[in-house]
């Protein structure tokens, strides 16, 4: 739900995201609810009571916008807000959006949304990060992207995501391609061996050891055995930690 459909019809219509649409594997739809604004100006904000600098998006257009979707649905969807004070996303978080039938989200504007529309359809708020942006189409397409992806058939296999940054916890581990030297740099001759066991061995070492160079705070929650422990150990005595 969005001022700019267009703009979040270009970056949802390319790419895998457009392709998986296409295919009706995902069903993306950009509701303008200047369409529900109910004066002859379609205008959708008003100054703030009490003052202060700016314009706030009016509560009567979304919530119109809203009660036609669900009328449309059949049903009450779960209603998210890209806003800076909501929790910050995770991966976490995304497989469980990923998991649900429908999912609305509500993009802000100018000094943002009056607050009676969000505490009557809003579930919840979600924030990219402690920023602020001029809108909230950005943070509502990264979260619609990240969901997207999960979503069974958008891939081609589930092993394009499930050994991603994040999506167990730890950090991806490095990865390359052709050719084998580039400017003097090999690529690490496990990767050549063709011996899978090692290869998997040798990933899933590198991402502990990307995870405690870049992220550390990330170890304290990751479901860690006993020979992760000895490798990080080890690694910390050979300095390279």
């Amino acid at each position: 739900m969005t001022l700019f459909p267009e703009m979040c019809e270009a970056v949802m219509g390319e790419s895998i995201i457009g392709r998986a649409r296409k295919k009706g594997v995902l069903q993306v739809f950009c509701h303008q609810f200047r369409d529900f604004a109910g004066n002859k100006h379609n205008r959708v904000d008003d100054t703030i009571f009490g003052g202060g600098m700016g314009m706030l998006l009016m509560a009567e257009p979304i919530a119109a916008c809203l009660d036609d979707l669900y009328e449309q649905l059949g049903k009450r969807p779960h209603t998210v807000y890209m806003s800076p004070q909501g929790k910050t996303l995770t991966q976490a978080r995304v497989k469980e959006l990923a998991s649900m039938e429908n999912l609305v989200i509500l993009c802000g504007h100018y000094e943002g949304v009056d607050e009676r529309v969000l505490e009557e359809y809003v579930d919840e708020e979600i924030s990219l990060g402690d920023f602020v942006l001029t809108g909230g189409e950005i943070p509502a397409l990264a979260l619609a992207d990240s969901v997207s992806r999960l979503v069974p058939g958008v891939l081609s296999a589930e092993e394009c995501f499930e050994e991603e940054s994040h999506y167990n916890g730890l950090l991806e581990y490095p990865q390359y391609t052709r050719p084998a030297v580039w400017r003097g740099k090999e690529v690490p001759e496990v990767l050549l061996s063709g011996h899978h066991a090692n290869i998997r061995r040798w990933r899933h070492q590198q991402s502990l050891l990307r995870t405690a160079q870049k992220r550390p705070e990330l170890l304290e929650k990751a479901d860690l055995t006993e020979e992760d422990r000895m490798f990080l150990e080890e690694m910390k005595k050979s300095e390279d930690l």
